[in-house]
């Protein structure tokens, strides 16, 4: 899951207390950062540090990552003339991206390992800018959507071009897989999702289908949600663990990705493993499982229970599973 290091002394000791976009803004900075986890745990894949708003502060909509609140947005999006400060992203705008791409992949390439990138899916990404910060009742992004759904299609259209573009050009310097952040489409019912979002992350899959990449789409709480999901084009479905494996993967039909509940990480190194181990059972040994978390990790998670986990994944998850 994203941001993997963000338990590691190591990074709290590198990042300091700043914004994490100032960490973005340094590509030797967010390359060490997105080593970090490759070079302790030894997982499979690497994922890159970034954000989710990143592109957004890259287009100077007013974006700021406040520690331990979130994304707040200076001005939030209110009315279509808000739709011009969401103007087309450039390479320019996104060049100390691209420059931690080319840095991570020439690191990578000593063991063979793959950089996932990833994004925000157009959705989550409109809550926050629609909200103006985390939340947990969504009524402002949902009041649009229903009172004003031309200028909320508006708005998704404006964020599925930038997307693409951001995806795109992770994969043109070298990432080798992509995941698509659907984060908060769980607060949605299924005929929200259907009628209002499924459709611009449909638009954000085929934008990339021609670079011959695995794609993953994963969202909170959206185990009801993942008979819809399994049709927005991606690869691979990630899944939390709210929804049971076996039944997780019934829905989604498709190779599926998850879904160790993080909290689980939190009781020491016996416990961790014992919790993987449950989800290695639940998905056997049939092909079309990668092992992961059903989010991303806490910061609490004592790093050596991570590398425990990630250990009996390698040597008991032999069978087909991955």
């Amino acid at each position: 899951m994203r941001q993997a290091g963000r338990s590691l002394p190591e990074y709290r000791a590198l990042r300091g207390t700043g914004s994490i976009l100032d960490a973005i803004a340094n590509p030797e900075i967010a390359c060490e950062v997105t080593m970090q986890p490759v070079r302790r745990y030894g997982v499979d894949a690497a994922i890159l540090f970034s954000d989710i708003v990143v592109p957004y502060h890259a287009i100077g909509f007013g974006v700021d990552v406040v520690p331990g609140r979130g994304p707040v947005i200076a001005q939030p999006f209110t009315h279509a003339g808000d739709l011009d400060r969401l103007r087309d992203l450039t390479d320019a705008d996104i060049a100390h991206v691209t420059a931690t791409v080319d840095l991570v992949v020439e690191q990578l390439a000593e063991t063979n390992t793959p950089l996932i990138g990833f994004a925000g899916a157009p959705f989550t990404v409109a809550s926050y800018l629609v909200e103006g910060a985390p939340t947990r009742e969504f009524a402002v992004i949902k009041a649009m959507m229903h009172a004003q759904p031309a200028l909320f299609a508006q708005l998704l259209d404006r964020l599925v071009d930038i997307t693409i573009s951001f995806l795109r050009a992770q994969v043109q310097h070298g990432a080798q897989a992509l995941q698509l952040f659907d984060s908060w489409a769980g607060c949605l019912t299924r005929a929200e999702y259907e009628r209002f979002v499924l459709p611009a992350t449909q638009r954000v899959l085929a934008g990339v289908a021609d670079l011959d990449v695995p794609t993953i789409l994963f969202g909170v709480g959206t185990g009801e949600l993942l008979t819809l999901m399994r049709n927005a084009g991606s690869s691979v479905l990630g899944i939390d663990w709210h929804v049971d494996l076996d039944e997780g993967r019934r829905r989604a039909q498709k190779p599926i990705q998850g879904n160790l509940d993080p909290a689980r990480c939190l009781a020491g190194v016996e416990l961790g493993v014992a919790a993987a181990r449950e989800v290695l059972q639940a998905a056997g040994g049939d092909a079309g499982y990668i092992f992961n978390l059903g989010h991303g990790v806490l910061p609490s998670t004592d790093p050596d229970v991570m590398k425990a986990i990630v250990d009996v994944v390698h040597d008991e998850g032999k069978a087909g599973v991955k």
